[in-house]
Formats: structure tokens, sequence, C-alpha cells
């Protein structure tokens, strides 16, 4: 075996001395791409990957619609870790021929490698529209939706893969397996405070407590809500539901109670998600608010994940007697190994009411038409096996006083958040 062994690196180490004098002193390959590739072959798995690209980009600048040589080379560098140079290579190949599914499933799996879900999710649309039901790719959906912290669709695709193959022994173990990690349970628990410059006002505390279960139709959330402001303890009830209505379509539908007057006595809202092309996803919906008298305010938001980045604009409007009060904040996140771990930045300006914080004039009214500025930043993190997440935030406000417009406050809020998930 050894003297097997000793013999084929004796080989391939002769074929690299013959055609490395080629490759190193001439500025066109003129031998046999076949055999070049099959001598780059050998390269790459007896540890000469390098010699072997450098053969490889020899070879395709002669014959630069070699897809097959093409494919190997970004394979090559995937295996290095050269992501970036594995996708140009991929890009390039799927471009020219789209019915290449081993090396749609190879450039997936690079972006999996890459730790790049969102990327990936990409590329299995794509390859899903050249390949319709195919059971391969279906399998790369079910990955990277557990990836993107979308259990039950992985579920989902399994068990679609399953009804069109039922024998399909990689469905079924990858079934249950997902099964058994499935936490449908979480218990959080979240704290915030402000805290104002030059202590014009008492520091304002927020915490809530919330129960989350995943259904087949949808997570369903109960929250218990406190704040103690103005020396004022206030609670307040609310129920958040998430159901799916249809591939790519679903809805947030909200309700809340309060019999304190810092928070609204009714609080109701509706909004609808749809996913778009080229990896966009639109909202449109309402809040309302009962105080005193009820405020309706429309909102609405576009997002657009590219690569493992997610990008958002929302904006609430909120028409008055007075005129109409507006807002808008872009949001920034930046993914890391799935969708519980990233990094976020918001800008913002105009009155939020996505805040449970509101202003209240002389005459205990509700005032949302102030001026106002905001930058937020954030960091969300997972334990190892995704039954612990944390989520940490701080937050610089500059808003106008609701008792002396034209003057402003500034404040700062820090948030932590807790949750516990279980089966």
């Amino acid at each position: 075996m050894e003297v097997r062994y000793f013999k084929k690196s004796c080989i391939v180490a002769m074929l690299f001395l013959l055609i490395s004098p080629i490759f190193s002193q001439q500025k066109e390959f003129t031998g046999n791409p076949d055999t070049g590739f099959e001598q780059a072959r050998e390269m790459a798995f007896n540890n000469q990957r390098k010699e072997a690209q450098e053969l490889l980009k020899l070879i395709i600048a002669k014959y630069p619609n070699y897809l097959d040589l093409r494919s190997f080379l970004a394979n090559t560098y995937s295996w290095d870790g050269n992501y970036k140079m594995a996708r140009e290579g991929f890009d390039f190949v799927l471009k020219k021929d789209a019915k290449r599914k081993l090396d749609w499933i190879a450039a997936i799996k690079s972006e999996f490698y890459a730790e790049l879900p969102f990327r990936a999710k990409e590329l299995i649309k794509k390859a899903l529209f050249h390949f319709p039901a195919d059971t391969d790719i279906l399998y790369q959906k079910a990955r990277s939706e557990e990836k993107l912290n979308k259990p039950e669709e992985a579920l989902r695709t399994l068990n679609e893969i399953i009804r069109l193959d039922k024998d399909n022994q990689n469905a079924l173990s990858y079934k249950k397996s997902l099964f058994n990690s499935l936490r449908f349970n979480a218990i959080g628990v979240n704290y915030s405070t402000i805290f104002y410059n030059k202590n014009e006002r008492s520091q304002s505390h927020y915490s809530t407590l919330n129960y989350t279960r995943q259904t087949k139709y949808g997570s369903i959330t109960g929250k218990i809500n406190y704040s103690r402001r103005f020396d004022t303890d206030s609670y307040q009830y609310e129920v958040d539901l998430y159901p799916r209505i249809a591939n790519g379509l679903y809805a947030y539908v909200s309700a809340g109670l309060s019999n304190s007057n810092l928070f609204p006595k009714v609080r109701y809202g509706a909004e609808l998600y749809k996913s778009l092309p080229r990896s966009f996803e639109a909202s449109l919906g309402f809040r309302g608010l009962q105080f005193s008298t009820t405020t309706i305010i429309y909102t609405g938001s576009v997002g657009w994940y590219t690569g493992n980045s997610y990008w958002a604009f929302r904006t609430y409007i909120t028409p008055g007697d007075d005129g109409t009060s507006t807002s808008g904040t872009l949001t920034y996140r930046k993914y890391y190994s799935d969708a519980d771990n990233y990094f976020s930045l918001s800008i913002g300006a105009g009155f939020s009411p996505e805040v449970e914080r509101f202003p209240v004039n002389t005459n205990q009214a509700v005032v949302f038409d102030l001026q106002s500025q905001k930058v937020t930043g954030g960091y969300s993190f997972t334990s190892n096996n995704k039954k612990n997440a944390w989520s940490i935030s701080l937050g610089i406000f500059r808003e106008e006083k609701s008792l002396s417009k034209g003057e402003y406050y500034l404040f700062y809020n820090l948030g932590i958040s807790y949750d516990l998930r279980f089966k």
C-alpha cells in the first residue's frame, strides 16, 4: 500500500515537473486541455492546490468556455476558504449554462461554508426556477431555512421532499434530527431604561415578560408590559400573532389592553408582509391607539436582503387635526451564522409610536407631532445550541418637548433581553 502511494506521488511530482515549465514560461497554454485538466485534478487532490489553480487559470485563458474546468477551479477556491473567488467562478459558469445542477448545489454549499445563509437562499430561489421540485435542491432549501431560524418551514420542505421521494434517506434522517432539536416554546424577558441628559427628567424603566408558541399556522406571543414613568407604575397586556397566509405572504395582528393613562387603553394593529422578487419584502398596515380619543397610524416598510445584510425602511403616518405627522427609520442588519446572530444600526427622524413611550401635553393628551431624531445600535446572539438568546441595545434620542415646542430633550436608552427556548 505504501509502495503504491509512493509510486503515485512520484508520478504526480513528475507530471508537475514536466508541465510547470510550460505554464510558468508560456503566456499561453499549448497542450491538450483535457489532459491539462486531469493533471490539475491530480495536483489538487495531492496537496498541490496552488499549482493546480495556476494550471487551471492558464488553460482557461486559452479555453474560456471550458465550463467543467471553471467549475472545478471554483470548487478549489471554496475548499481553500476563498469564497469570493469561488462565487465569481460559479457565477460565470451558471450564467453561461443555468442547467448545471451540480454547480448550483456546489455554489449553494460554498455560501453555507462562508456562513452566508442569505446568499445561499438567493441562489436556491434561482436554482429552483430552473429545477422546480428537485429534491436535491429542496434539501439545500431546508438547510437554509433552518440556518435562517425557520425550522418549521424547513420541516415543511423536508415533508415535500419525502412526498416526492418517500425513500429519500437524507431527507428522512434530516427530518428526524431537526424534529428532535426543535423548540416550539420560548419565555423571554427584556428591560430598558431611559435617562435624560442633565437629569431634566427622572429615569424611566420599561420591561416585558413574554411567552411565544410556534404552531403550524404561525407564532403567537402573549406579553405583559410594565413601565415606570413619572413615579407611576403602569401595565399593559398584549397578544401578537404572525399567521402564515400563503407562500411568501404572512401577517401581523396585535391587540392590547391597559388601565393606565401612560399606555393606550386599547391598542390594536394589523399588517401584511409580502416577499417580492430580487430579495425584497414589503409591508403595509395600521396601528390604533385609544387614549381619551382614538388615533389611527398608518405604517409601511420596504426591506431588502443582499448577501448577509438586510436594509429596511419603515414609515409611520399619523393624520390629525393639526396636520399629518410622519416619521421614518432606516435600519441595517449584518447577519453572522444565522438569523439570530446579527449587528443592527438604525437612524430615524420623526416620532415613532413603535416605542411604547407616548409624550403628553398639559391636557394629558398624547402628542405625536413632535420633532425627533435618533440613532440606535444593537447586537443579538445565541448559545451554540440555540437554546438561549440575548440582545443588547443602546440608543441616543433628541426629542422635542411636548410641553414646550421648539425646545428639546437629549436622552439615552439602554436595553437588554433574554429568551429561553424549549420544547
